[in-house]
């Protein structure tokens, strides 16, 4: 399975209840900078996700851009960021981590049936590795 790589921040998605957070890889909590995002991970249908994605933002062809996103940051404009998902490595009280990562993609997805502003869940494309690099 190969993954596109977003022009982003790497963050992870913390959901537990009614609470969502934003996490850096190193652990810090950055939910107050990305309210928006906070308030689309709410509305997914869990009661409890970890989730694996990266926080970018998009120009007028949906192409992420690193320099609008930091831009974004520095200006406080955080409302239209997107947070793509491509991993989900807890859901509902268990851990998938164990699970092989076509099977937490498969759930992964089933969580982004609806459209929700904000959030993308991250196709992947299989096999062929040189031709899709």
């Amino acid at each position: 399975m190969h993954e596109i790589k977003f022009d982003g921040y790497r963050m992870h998605a913390r959901i537990d209840g009614r609470q969502a957070k934003l996490l850096t890889r190193t652990g810090l909590d950055w939910s107050h900078r990305y309210r928006r995002t906070i308030e689309a991970l709410q509305s997914l249908k869990v009661m409890s996700a970890y989730i694996d994605g990266e926080l970018c933002s998009l120009n007028e062809d949906g192409v992420p851009v690193f320099s609008r996103l930091q831009a974004a940051m520095d200006e406080g404009r955080t409302d239209q960021l997107v947070f793509f998902a491509f991993d989900l490595l807890f859901l509902n009280g268990q851990s998938t981590a164990h699970l092989p990562l076509i099977e937490r993609k498969a759930r992964l997805q089933r969580l982004f049936r609806k459209e929700i502003d904000g959030l993308r869940y991250t196709e992947h494309v299989e096999g062929n590795g040189p031709q899709f690099r």
